[in-house]
Formats: C-alpha cells, structure tokens, sequence
C-alpha cells in the first residue's frame, strides 16, 4: 500500500492499463491478429511517455 501512496493512485492505475495492454497485444499477436497485436502493444508505450512527461511539467511548476 506504501507503494500506491508514494506513486499515486492515477500513476498506479495507468501502469495497470499498461501492463494489460501489453498482454492483450501479446495475445493478439500469438492468436494470429500480428497487425491488431503490433498496433496495441505501441499504446504501451505511448502512455508510459505520457505519464512522464505530465511528472517533468508537474515537477517543474513547484
């Protein structure tokens, strides 16, 4: 719980999403669907990029 508390409840939730999503692409891509797998597995990462680059301009206002 002192993880959740020292990262916050939203960061906590989005690197849930992320961690699903990577496991429906990999799903996808296994299953025979590689387009749909690829194109899922890049959100991944595009979020991860998103919830750093919100932290850098929060960290920077204070």
């Amino acid at each position: 719980m002192n993880f959740i508390k020292k990262l916050g409840f939203g960061n906590f939730l989005m690197l849930i999403l992320c961690v699903l999503i990577i496991f429906l692409a990999e799903y996808l891509f296994l299953s025979g669907d590689k387009f749909h797998g690829i194109f899922i597995g890049l959100w991944a990462p595009t979020l991860l990029g998103v919830m750093i680059y919100i932290k850098l301009v929060k960290d920077e206002r204070k």
